[in-house]
């Protein structure tokens, strides 16, 4: 190989599945942030159950954990992207609780927000601005310049709306068994479905994703949407060769 010669880079997806599987890869976080999520709810239940159902004790301690993982972060000079989140979760959760006195107003802010997820996934289907679109479209190289570039694909958006639509299943999941538990005044039992219904319940979705994604074999659209980075590239091998 000459000097001159670019090392070979990875191959170019084929399919609309495939690209969208890298990108995805790329998007998600680890575990990390999981835990960071829902470490703040076990603290919360654990206490008030401790305390005889000392709402004020409880809010505090799980805002407490929530910023002392942020401390770490910061020590560690890691991402705080996760745990800030985690952060104002449990502070909007802490304030709902105390301004009621009622525990399980801390687990209305988490089902306000599926609600509304939920309505806003079935809203992009519907307009064909699929959410996982938008995924995608992030890493597309081209992205600052065309952000929407990935819609041009036709095949790239009907396959984005199949993945949205189970993220629709996941919010659906999610309301069906927290709202009847908060109806209820179930503290125990909201918390341990918020931690069930998070992470492994988001894993459950990616795991029908990756099927789905597998499974399909969708051609990518020539010179248009996200792949066209790939055909740019070749032609202009072709024109130096």
């Amino acid at each position: 190989m000459s000097v001159d010669e670019p090392a070979a880079g990875p191959p170019a997806p084929e399919t609309v599945e495939a690209l969208i599987r890298h990108r995805l890869a790329v998007a998600l976080g680890g575990w990390r942030g999981s835990v960071e999520t829902a470490l703040p709810t076990v603290v919360f239940v654990g206490v008030w159950t401790v305390t005889d159902h000392d709402v004020r004790t409880a809010a505090i301690a799980a805002i407490g954990v929530a910023l002392v993982l942020a401390a770490v972060r910061v020590v560690q000079r890691s991402s705080l992207q996760h745990v800030l989140g985690a952060v104002f979760a449990t502070a909007l959760a802490a304030f709902f609780a105390l301004r009621s006195g009622q525990a399980e107003d801390a687990f209305l802010p988490g089902i306000l927000t599926s609600a509304g997820f939920l309505v806003g996934t079935l809203v992009s289907i519907l307009t064909r601005w699929p959410v996982v679109g938008f995924l995608v479209g992030a890493g597309d190289p081209r992205a600052q310049e065309d952000p929407f570039g990935w819609r041009r694909d036709r095949g790239l958006v009907r396959v984005c709306s199949r993945l949205t639509w189970v993220l629709v299943a996941l919010y659906v999941i999610r309301l069906a068994i927290m709202v009847p538990l908060y109806l209820g005044s179930h503290v125990a039992l909201l918390g341990a479905a918020k931690i069930a219904l998070g992470w492994p319940l988001y894993v459950g979705g990616l795991a029908v994703m990756g099927w789905m994604l597998v499974s399909g074999h969708t051609p990518l659209e020539p010179e248009k949407g996200p792949g066209a980075e790939h055909d740019e590239a070749a032609t202009a091998g072709d024109r130096e060769a």
